[in-house]
């Protein structure tokens, strides 16, 4: 029988640094929560929004899979494997962090906030040789479909990482319902409202709240407004 956790929006944490106003779905920073600490491997779920020509200097990473995928504005990105690169609304990117790599991260834009989804993932392998990738997405083909934008499968036409998780991003007329199939034996879905107002698996959920299911094979979906957003993270429940 499947089991199911709710994240509404209001119970994140929340930390306003006046040039970073953040929103932490798992524990992060200063924001602490025993029961709030990951769902399977997927570790941090950060909504950010920063201001113009603000961001984060460099720092270190090892052993993470990390994901950011703005979703207004542009990302500045510099890194120690000698990456520098914009990333804007409608593109994903990805870092394998591994043996370790350290990356600034700023608003390119010096009049516009940037708002982004930063994701982190336990990989399945450690100490892999670092790497960076992005993408542009096909905004058209998530139209009334879940469009996979991240797999495990460097042959796939999206971003690939070093874990058995799959992402879709989906936006929905209202009324549209559709089944998502879980991809792998074990895996749960962590369903995060981008806009917009959804009901999965029965459940109501607005603009920003979530949803964690796993012990079951689908979860059902129906749209309820016509500006529903969705981003769906297929993930390993067990830790590696």
């Amino acid at each position: 029988m499947s089991q199911f956790i709710l994240y509404k929006e209001n119970t994140r944490g929340h930390a306003n640094h006046g040039w970073l106003d953040a929103h932490h779905s798992f524990s992060f920073g200063n924001y602490y929560n025993p029961e709030r600490m990951h769902f399977g491997v997927l570790r941090v779920l950060n909504d950010d929004l920063i201001d113009g020509g603000m961001g984060f200097g460099a720092h270190p990473h090892d052993n993470m899979e990390i994901i950011t995928i703005p979703l207004a504005g542009t990302i500045a990105h510099k890194d120690s494997m000698g990456n520098t690169a914009e990333i804007k609304a409608g593109e994903i990117q990805v870092m394998s962090a591994g043996t370790g790599v350290s990356h600034s991260e700023f608003n390119a834009l010096p009049d516009v906030q940037l708002n982004l989804l930063q994701i982190w993932l336990f990989p399945n392998k450690k100490n892999v040789t670092p790497r960076y990738d992005q993408k542009a997405l096909d905004v058209a083909a998530r139209h009334n479909n879940f469009k996979q934008i991240l797999s495990p499968n460097s042959e796939d036409d999206n971003v690939w990482i070093h874990q058995d998780a799959w992402f879709s991003l989906g936006k929905f007329d209202e009324g549209f319902e559709t089944e998502y199939k879980i991809k792998k034996e074990g895996n749960g879905v962590y369903a995060f409202v981008i806009s917009g107002e959804v009901t999965i698996n029965g459940q109501v959920l607005s603009k920003r709240d979530a949803i964690g299911i796993w012990d079951t094979e689908s979860i059902n979906f129906i749209a309820n407004s016509a500006d529903a957003e969705v981003l769906l993270m297929d993930v390993p429940m067990e830790l590696n």
